[in-house]
């Protein structure tokens, strides 16, 4: 994913930073515990497409 993009990507649910975890292929928003899908290069920034991370998840 292009990093340039990812420094305006926000978050859809509180608008905050997002991180990507490259491994699992995802943008993850740590205020919300929410981890939306890359799928063939393209964030899918949709709240019913993002999974819920576990608490433990993403420290």
């Amino acid at each position: 994913m292009d990093h340039r993009l990812l420094e305006i990507v926000a978050c859809p649910v509180c608008k905050g930073k997002v991180t990507l975890d490259n491994d699992k292929q995802e943008l993850i928003c740590k205020l919300d515990r929410l981890a939306y899908p890359i799928k063939e290069g393209i964030p899918v920034m949709l709240e019913v497409e993002a999974r819920k991370m576990a608490m433990d998840e993403g420290r």
